[in-house]
């Protein structure tokens, strides 16, 4: 291809902390009222100083492992100074010359993406836009719950090389931010948001296009459709000789598109000084290897398990690994049953039809033991698959037992071979000529005395014992 392009992501992480970056109040502001989770700190009134919050390190190192970063014991925040309705002192408190960590990388189909540097600092409040009049104008208000919250800004290398591989490394960090714990990962709650640079090389003409930071994107397909749709705008500006303006541009849901914002910023508009508040936080290297040893099992590391320990296969474990909480009910399930490929099949057949977020795994009504009672049930006989998959439904939206909703529906299989080969022999002497049919080479017939006795007794016949018994009456 005579393109190609060059992405880099800074992407901005809310951290699960039960309180904000340095001051007491709570983190958990996307559901409350406007203005109702703020203090003198987070809305930076005259006197107020920060405190910076032990959780908000410990989550951002242990993001710092699993990333491969160099985790660094010297960190210092700093002021990033700019005007905006929704940030009441005029500057953020962020971490610009001595990061958290540096120098890592997140492996993503067998490729290295490296990441060049994790630092945390808060968040800045909301603009609401109403389109109600106030004097004739349209007007905005500032929601400041969301000042201080902790965030970790994680800016990659320009190592991603199309649109598609962008969303793909969301994805995965998500995945990793949930194990982890430390976020939840929700672009829409805006618990995830993500800024592209995009820029295009002419391969042809060995030229490099401006770079272009594109914003505004709250889910993992419009990062991929915003890309997309900017690769082939500057694309079509190359292939004319022209370049680009070196600018931010936002994403338009609406006309799928992007729209100019404003012109790029450098570092240097900021006006970055240290942060004259806040000592600088000198963790030890103890510290951090303490913190590094609560870290749980790892996406890959489960995968790479769940294949060995339970012998299924890659599509298999890729699916039950997908989120953490699907993989710890599975592996509880399999305590119960002790037949993981079992499991494994009703989990991917049967309960995936049913759930539709990681957050179903929160409420639901079926629980491991009742995955040990449905597959004793078809083994003993008493229920047929195709009745325990309509068990299965009714357990996973009541949470009754199967052997209940079996009680009460009346549904058990018949297997008694009395009562099968009765009426088996009663069919075949309402059905002579299909008798001699089948015993003159039209087997297809067995078909038909199954079907009977299956439709007699409502599908509740032991279909193998039927067979079995039908052929022995048949002499095969």
């Amino acid at each position: 291809m005579r393109f190609k392009p060059v992405i880099g992501l800074e992407i901005h992480v809310q951290l699960n902390t039960k309180t904000k970056a340095f001051c007491s109040c709570s983190a958990d502001v996307f559901e409350l009222e406007p203005n109702t989770a703020i203090c003198p700190v987070c809305t930076g009134q005259p006197g107020a100083l920060p405190v910076p919050s032990k959780q908000m390190y410990e989550f951002g190192i242990l993001l710092a492992a699993a990333l491969n970063c160099k985790i660094h014991e010297y960190t210092k925040f700093d002021r990033k100074n700019y005007f905006y309705p929704d940030l009441p002192k005029g500057y953020q408190i962020t971490q610009y010359f001595y990061p958290l960590a540096t120098e890592g990388f997140l492996e993503l189909d067998g490729k290295k993406i490296r990441i060049n540097r994790i630092h945390l600092e808060e968040d800045a409040g909301k603009l609401i836009h109403s389109s109600e009049t106030v004097t004739q104008a349209e007007s905005s208000f500032v929601d400041m719950n969301r000042c201080g919250v902790p965030l970790a800004e994680i800016v990659t290398e320009p190592d991603i090389e199309s649109p598609e591989e962008a969303k793909k490394f969301l994805e995965k960090l998500r995945q990793i931010l949930r194990y982890l714990g430390v976020s939840t990962g929700d672009m829409e709650k805006g618990a995830l948001r993500c800024d592209a640079n995009i820029s295009v090389v002419d391969l042809e003409n060995n030229v490099q296009s401006n770079k272009v930071e594109v914003k505004n994107m709250n889910s993992f397909k419009f990062v991929e459709k915003a890309l997309e749709y900017e690769f082939e705008r500057i694309k079509s500006h190359l292939e004319r000789g022209e370049n680009v303006l070196k600018e931010t541009r936002g994403w338009d849901l609406s006309t799928k598109t992007t729209i100019s914002m404003r012109s790029k910023e450098e570092a240097n508009d900021y006006r970055y000084f240290p942060e004259p508040d806040i000592p600088p936080v000198v963790i030890s290297r103890e510290e951090i290897k303490k913190i590094v040893e609560k870290m749980p099992e790892l996406p890959d590391e489960k995968l790479n398990r769940f294949k060995k320990e339970y012998t299924l296969s890659d599509y298999e474990a890729k699916i039950l690994t997908s989120s953490v909480k699907l993989a710890d009910f599975f592996e509880r399930c399999v305590i119960e049953t002790k037949n993981p490929k079992e499991t494994s099949n009703w989990f991917l057949t049967e309960l995936l039809k049913y759930t539709s977020s990681e957050d179903d795994f929160d409420t639901l009504k079926i629980k491991p033991h009742h995955f040990k009672e449905l597959f004793e049930l078809i083994v003993d006989g008493k229920i047929t698959r195709n009745i325990a998959k309509e068990i299965f439904k009714e357990v996973f939206e009541t949470g009754k037992s199967p052997s209940k909703i079996v009680e009460e529906k009346g549904i058990e299989v018949i297997g008694d071979e009395t009562l099968i080969e009765e009426m088996l022999r009663k069919i075949m002497d309402e059905n002579k000529d299909k008798v001699e049919a089948y015993k003159n080479g039209k087997k297809g017939l067995m078909g038909f005395f199954v079907g009977q006795v299956m439709k007699q007794t409502k599908g509740k016949a032991d279909a193998r014992k039927v067979n079995e018994i039908a052929k022995k009456l048949l002499g095969d």
